[in-house]
């Protein structure tokens, strides 16, 4: 469909298409030099010692459930109200998942109190989701990883460039991992990154990202190794050339693009007070600085969302939903100790939630466009 206001939209140029050709050109394709600088801009930029690129965001959590040290007998507390990715990386470790309630209506991450309480002589690890680029409440959550022992990863899919205490999500826990999927705030259209400042965890992940292998194609080519050991069981779950320098184009446009995101959402958030003051809108609190990756609003109890989307759609306004609760997937509901479970902020919220466009060329018009059809869409 040729939408009139896409759900979001990528921010390339000259600068991307110069830097793949330059790719082209030096004839290297797979993971090398270039790579090398993408993961040290990115580690500066988030403050890391260390930045780990992969091919996606589901390999770089998986591979940071595995330094985690989940396997078969442990679990992970983890939110539902995430993609299923963040649940699926830690059962592709065999260990088990056990979910969390969110905050509330008002803030859709990840219960401090949910996590303490859920907590089990099996856990062995909690997986936070800064849900839309907005931070958990990452001091809570850490005391209570250290009084208990526990690792924590942080999937900052949605925060690339958020704050919480001037201090960059994703570095807050023992690793991070970020998305670089098309529609992130950054994009390499596939892409990951892990991110550590511990030395052993870093090293780890190097390893476990390419086969386990003591050195790569670059290093031999390069003339610093002429053959290699296999010391662990790894993956190939290398990034390419090619998306690396998109990474790096795409990195030198992020803080404007996110400073537009947070313009743009406080536009929203006066358009949708003044003009559907019966929605709901979370995040209105004020907990470090957003990325502002979506823009999420609960419709009024009682709605038809479908009907509500369906109505979006007929002005040419793409929607969407973050998320389906994991739990109630039927993969998750066959699972033992899955079945019957109750997350009832979770439940209430996602079944109200709907995601409204935002991206960093739509102009104030634009905004004004999406609540005015937001308010005769309810009305409908």
């Amino acid at each position: 469909m040729d939408w009139r206001i896409p759900l979001s939209d990528i921010d390339f140029g000259p600068e991307e298409a110069a830097a793949v050709q330059q790719v082209v050109q030096s004839r290297w394709l797979t993971m090398g030099a270039i790579t090398q600088d993408f993961e040290r801009e990115f580690a500066a930029y988030v403050g890391a010692r260390h930045a780990i690129a992969v091919t996606n965001a589901t390999a770089a959590l998986h591979l940071a459930c595995l330094v985690a040290g989940l396997g078969p007998g442990d679990e992970a507390i983890v939110p539902s109200l995430t993609f299923v990715a963040t649940a699926n990386a830690v059962r592709y470790t065999g260990a088990d998942v056990r979910f969390g309630d969110i905050e509330s209506e008002d803030w859709l991450n990840i219960s401090a109190e949910a996590i303490n309480n859920s907590i089990t002589s099996r856990t062995r690890a909690i997986v936070v989701v800064h849900y839309g680029g907005y931070p958990c409440d990452m001091a809570s959550i850490l005391g209570i990883a250290h009084r208990h022992g526990l690792k924590v990863i942080e999937d900052a899919a949605h925060a690339i460039g958020s704050e919480l205490g001037g201090k960059k999500l994703g570095t807050w826990g023992d690793v991070g991992c970020y998305s670089f999927f098309s529609n992130k705030n950054m994009t390499t259209g596939e892409g990951g990154m892990l991110t550590t400042s511990d030395d052993g965890l870093a090293e780890h992940l190097r390893l476990l990202r390419s086969h386990g292998m003591t050195s790569l194609s670059w290093d031999r080519f390069k003339g610093h190794a002429w053959s290699y050991d296999v010391v662990d069981l790894g993956y190939n779950y290398r990034i390419d050339e090619i998306r690396s320098s998109l990474g790096r184009a795409q990195l030198a446009k992020l803080e404007g693009n996110n400073a537009r995101r947070r313009e743009l959402t406080a536009i929203y958030h006066e358009y949708l007070e003044e003009l559907v003051p019966e929605i709901t809108i979370p995040f209105r609190a004020q907990r470090g600085l957003s990325a502002c990756h979506l823009l999420p609003i609960l419709l009024p109890r009682g709605n038809d969302r479908t009907r509500f989307m369906e109505a979006m759609k007929s002005y040419g306004i793409q929607t969407s939903i973050h998320y389906p609760p994991v739990h109630q997937f039927r993969i998750y509901q066959s699972e033992k100790g899955h079945g019957g479970i109750s997350l009832p902020n979770t439940e209430q919220v996602a079944a109200r939630e709907v995601t409204l466009p935002l991206y960093p060329s739509m102009t104030k018009s634009d905004v004004q466009v999406v609540a005015q059809a937001v308010r005769e869409s309810l009305v409908n």
